[in-house]
């Protein structure tokens, strides 16, 4: 019995000294929701902590809030750590009220006041301040960092502002500028949006909300304060009032997600815009735009939801440390590994 014992005792010490650092080595995971052409994507760190950015729409007896909690549940996550709206249009912030009465929001991050006079708007940022009383409240703005253990999450913009120096590495002249022409200036909480760069060990995922045009020039030009990124989550939906030149093609996504709806978004001019952004591998779609045909979508293993009427599919990326990571279509199961780039 003292040997059985003992030998016991190795094995554990064993398990002790090499398992537990196995157990650390967790990947990163993304699972981006679909909200029918709002935004809700669920970040989960390798340390287990999880930052949910938007809840999509209210209504729709819960649909959003239950496809949220369905993702949070395929991931492990039993509660929201940091829930970041980005603007309170009602495809972002709508479902917050819902999401609340389902799970357990800990920390509530926004860019402060609503500024648009828009009585959908301020009845939905009216709920949300209701919302945030179940938990803890903080404004965010550029510069600042969102404390998830294992991960740096950058606040790059916030109501109307931007970070006012580059990130360590970035600041490189953008050619694209001089090419990239003003529009009309954006009056609504579209151009107030939080954006935010997710950066795990070498990889790099940007998700600037619905940030509109000009607000994406006034960021990128004359320097790039960004760099480069793994994966793009395209801006706005894939509408044609955001995806700059000057942004898209000077972060040289790798892959770019758009979590457009059938009918909202996938813009065929802005589509266009990613599809060629130099040195991009792939872009995916949370759904088939009908307004794009079959010229302006992507190949259905890549497209989430074929169908307008579909059952909420998502996709989820896995990324490792080095760069490396992996995108996975739910509804047929395909998946592509995307090599560390070595850069």
């Amino acid at each position: 019995m003292r040997t059985l014992s003992l030998g016991w005792a190795f094995c554990a010490l064993l398990l002790a000294v090499f398992a537990a650092p196995c157990a650390l080595a967790r990947p990163l995971e993304i699972f981006f929701i679909d909200v029918e052409g709002g935004q809700s994507t669920l970040i989960v760190s390798p340390s287990g902590q999880s930052l949910l950015i938007d809840t999509g729409w209210r209504g729709f007896e819960g649909r959003d809030a239950d496809r949220i909690v369905a993702a949070a549940k395929a991931a492990k996550v039993k509660q929201i750590d940091y829930l970041l709206i980005t603007h309170y249009h009602r495809d972002h912030v709508g479902g917050v009220p819902q999401l609340a009465d389902r799970m357990k929001i800990v920390n509530f991050l926004d860019h402060g006041p609503n500024t648009e006079d828009s009585k959908a708007t301020k009845e939905d940022y009216s709920d949300y301040v209701k919302a945030i009383q179940r938990g803890e409240h903080m404004v965010v703005k550029p510069g600042d960092t969102v404390p998830i253990k294992g991960l740096s999450v950058r606040v790059l913009t916030a109501a109307g502002d931007h970070i006012p120096v580059p990130l360590p590495g970035a600041g490189q002249p953008n050619s694209y500028c001089a090419t990239t022409p003003q529009r009309d200036t954006d009056p609504t909480e579209n151009a107030q949006s939080v954006g935010v760069l997710v950066t795990f060990e070498k990889f790099r995922f940007l998700d600037m909300g619905d940030l509109t045009w000009n607000k994406e020039l006034a960021l990128m030009c004359p320097n790039n304060p960004i760099g480069t990124v793994d994966v793009l989550l395209v801006s706005h939906h894939g509408l044609n009032q955001s995806n700059s030149p000057a942004l898209v093609d000077a972060v040289h996504p790798r892959v770019a997600i758009m979590n457009n709806g059938a009918r909202k978004g996938g813009s065929p001019d802005a589509w266009q815009i990613v599809k060629d952004s130099p040195g991009l591998e792939d872009l995916w779609q949370l759904h088939y735009a009908v307004a794009g045909a079959k010229e302006h979508n992507v190949p259905d293993s890549f497209i989430a939801n074929v169908d307008e009427q579909d059952a909420g599919q998502y996709i989820k990326l896995t990324a490792e440390g080095n760069g490396s990571f992996t995108v996975w279509n739910q509804r047929n199961k395909f998946e592509k590994v995307y090599k560390a780039s070595g850069k």
